[in-house]
């Protein structure tokens, strides 16, 4: 699965000043088996596009390697409540809830940045996933 590059939304909506907060979030992923990471491959388009349209959405981008069965997901945010508003709505939900079922591992992690410094580079978002994971 080729990585989907950072995208900016389509929706209408002001990009951030730069000296604005941005509420980033990470995640890596990692399935049961290859069949889950083929299933999680094929949801996850359809995520990229919700988040392309939803309020509050400044940014994402997707890793993903199928083969080792790993994931990785970067997006910022106007607001942590603008995160959890995309999160609870569809099709995010029914997908988040499903997958679930075919996860062996997930890890989160969130801060705040301004928004001169999007997008956010995976080499940041994976410093801190593993420090993350260093603290558990």
């Amino acid at each position: 699965m080729p990585d989907m590059p950072w995208t900016t939304p389509t929706a209408p909506a002001p990009a951030p000043a730069p000296d604005a907060e941005v509420y980033v979030m990470a995640s890596r992923f990692e399935t049961k088996t290859l069949l889950g990471a083929l299933r999680f491959a094929l949801k996850s388009p359809a995520i990229v596009f919700q988040i392309r349209k939803a309020p509050g959405a400044h940014g994402a981008a997707l890793r993903g390697r199928v083969g080792s069965r790993t994931f990785l997901t970067l997006s910022a945010w106007e607001s942590r409540d603008a995160l959890y508003r995309f999160a609870r709505s569809e099709p995010h939900r029914s997908n988040s809830r499903a997958a679930a079922a075919f996860m062996k591992e997930s890890a989160f992690t969130f801060w705040t940045a301004p928004a001169s410094d999007l997008p956010i580079t995976w080499e940041e978002a994976e410093r801190r996933l593993a420090a993350e994971q260093a603290r558990y």
